[in-house]
């Protein structure tokens, strides 16, 4: 008679199982991390340096597409209520593309990223959502 498998064994192969596919779960802050690609962007500084310009950029463009969203709906006032909702679809499209692009930099783990998108949020909250600049040019 085979006894099952005590909670040790199943916990082991657990870890055994994670550390083989290589994911990591907690937050880390380095420069050695995978973002978005295999090896990308490796351990170069100057290349961990440019994907988190990509993940701020992204971000800011994610505010900039959903305050652009939010005026279309506003300023409606054709006849043409098809090529509208296109737009509008599109618009949408696009911008969670790039809201699913930034969610899975972030589960990379790395701290770096997560504070530039945090940042990008921020940043293009305050320039297109906010008052404070002219926010009715589009992106």
């Amino acid at each position: 008679m085979i006894s099952p498998p005590s909670t040790n064994d199943v916990q082991n192969n657990d870890q055994n199982m994670m550390m083989q596919m290589g994911q990591q779960m907690t937050l880390i802050w380095s420069k050695n991390a995978e973002i978005l690609f295999s090896g990308w962007p490796g351990s170069r500084t100057g290349m961990y340096a440019l994907a988190l310009l990509f993940v701020f950029v992204l971000a800011v463009l994610v505010e900039c597409l959903s305050n652009y969203s939010q005026s279309i709906k506003k300023d409606i006032t054709s006849d043409n209520n098809v090529k509208d909702g296109i737009i509008q679809t599109i618009c949408h499209g696009v911008k969670i593309t790039l809201a699913y692009l930034i969610m899975l930099a972030i589960m990379s783990f790395n701290v770096g990223v997560l504070i530039v998108a945090v940042a990008g949020h921020i940043v293009g909250y305050l320039f297109f959502g906010t008052k404070i600049f002219n926010s009715a040019q589009p992106c």
